[in-house]
C-alpha cells in the first residue's frame, strides 16, 4: 500500500514548482499588459523580468543599470484579483528619481528619465491583498 503512494506523492512534489512558475508567469502577463500603452509610444520592452511572492506590506528591490539619455518605463502586475501593488524607483544614494508613477489595482508604473548612467533600484511592495503570498512581475522598457 505505501508503495503505491510514493509515485502518487513523487509527481505531487514535482508538480508544486510548475504551479508555483505558473502563477509568476502569469503576473507576468498583467505586467506586460500594464506596459501595453508604453510600447504604442514607442518604448522597447527588453526581455528581462524580475517576479516572485510578496506578503502584504512587504518590499522588494530589484537593480538596473540605466543610461542618461534614455526614458524608461517600470511594469509592475499580478495575478491576484483584489491587490495593490507598487513600483518606486530609486537612485544609488537612495533619491525617488521617477518622474511620472501610477498605480491601479494590481498594477504599477514609474518612469524614470535618469540623470546620469548607473545602477538604480526598483522598489516593488504588495500595498494590499486577499492573499497571504502575491505574486508579481515587473518589466522594463527604454526609449
Amino acid at each position: 500500500m505505501k508503495i503505491r503512494l510514493l509515485p502518487a506523492a513523487l509527481l505531487a512534489a514535482l508538480a508544486f514548482p510548475l504551479a508555483l512558475q505558473a502563477t509568476v508567469d502569469d503576473a507576468l502577463s498583467f505586467a506586460y499588459e500594464a506596459a501595453t500603452p508604453y510600447v504604442q509610444q514607442g518604448f522597447t520592452f527588453r526581455e528581462d523580468a524580475w517576479g516572485g511572492d510578496l506578503g502584504v506590506g512587504e518590499q522588494k528591490a530589484v537593480t538596473a543599470q540605466l543610461f542618461k539619455g534614455n526614458n524608461y518605463w517600470f511594469c509592475l502586475g499580478t495575478d491576484t484579483d483584489g491587490a495593490t501593488v507598487t513600483v518606486h524607483v530609486y537612485d544609488s544614494k537612495g533619491k525617488l528619481v521617477e518622474s511620472q508613477n501610477w498605480q491601479k489595482g494590481r498594477f504599477g508604473g514609474a518612469l524614470v528619465n535618469p540623470k546620469q548612467t548607473g545602477t538604480y533600484f526598483a522598489i516593488v511592495e504588495v500595498k494590499k491583498s486577499p492573499e497571504e503570498r502575491t505574486h508579481w512581475a515587473l518589466v522594463y522598457g527604454y526609449r
